[in-house]
């Protein structure tokens, strides 16, 4: 049985500036408080699906991911944990901007479904939802100002 974790928000900008500040797979430690810093595996362009991020978190915890999928048109990133220190397996995570006309304001989700063991599972969930995802949402929103 799979685990899932979804988080939304709404950020006071338009979707394709926000989309320009989270694009970047190799981006996140221009955004994201958590993450002290971040290179792509090979030298690969960092839009390259398939590429490989290795970051390092604030607490010193290093993270591999792959980038799956990636669409300008649709403003959408897909990505799997390769490894973490997390007791999950079959991670992916997709984040998502949609425009929301009123307003000029754009509408964010981030989710992710795994495997893990029953017991683990909503620590695990909650540290994912609050920590990565939110976490990321309230800096842009510092950030635009929302």
């Amino acid at each position: 049985d799979m685990a899932r974790v979804y988080v939304s928000s709404v950020i006071a900008a338009p979707a394709a500036k926000v989309w320009e500040r989270v694009r970047d797979f190799n981006g996140l430690p221009r955004w994201h408080p958590r993450i002290a810093d971040s290179q792509i595996e090979n030298g690969e362009p960092s839009d390259k699906v398939g590429c490989i991020r290795n970051f390092r978190l604030q607490n010193g915890v290093q993270i591999r991911e792959q980038l799956l999928a990636l669409s300008d048109y649709d403003t959408f990133c897909t990505y799997s944990i390769l490894e973490s220190p997390m007791p999950i397996e079959n991670y992916v995570a997709t984040l998502r901007l949609t425009p929301v006309s009123d307003g000029d304001r754009c509408f964010v989700e981030w989710s992710a479904e795994f495997d893990c063991s029953p017991d683990v599972e909503t620590d695990v969930s909650n540290g994912i939802a609050t920590n990565v995802f939110q976490g990321g949402f309230d800096a842009l929103k510092r950030h635009f100002g929302g």
